[in-house]
């Protein structure tokens, strides 16, 4: 009984950490939100340049449908793709990349 019951607090603990992990990290995503060099950016633009301090993006992290640049979007990582493939003239980051979540991390940050 005592074993049953340890591995079930391991496991939770596992668990906690996989999904603190995978929530991202708000100020890794700050960094990121600030480099001009993002997902190779062509220019010296950063999210920051359009978006000073996260201004305009306090109800982003909380939106489940959006019209951006004329286009129906479904999710905050697709916004976030559109803005770093046109105006920052990068490349878009995988959805579950470290990168994206914590880019994502911090914009939802800004609603609170």
């Amino acid at each position: 009984m005592k074993l049953i019951k340890v591995i079930t607090v391991i496991a939770a603990i596992t668990l906690s950490f996989a999904i603190a992990f995978a929530a991202g990290n708000a100020a890794d995503g700050k960094k990121l939100f600030n480099d001009p060099a993002l997902a190779g950016s062509s220019n010296s633009r950063s999210c920051n340049t359009c978006h000073p301090g996260g201004k305009g993006l306090e109800e982003a992290g909380t939106r489940k449908f959006t019209t951006f640049m004329g286009t129906g979007m479904t999710s905050l990582e697709e916004v976030i793709n559109t803005c770093i493939t046109n105006p920052l003239g990068g490349r878009a980051l995988e959805e579950d990349s470290k990168e994206m979540q914590d880019i994502v991390a911090y914009i939802k940050s800004l609603g609170k």
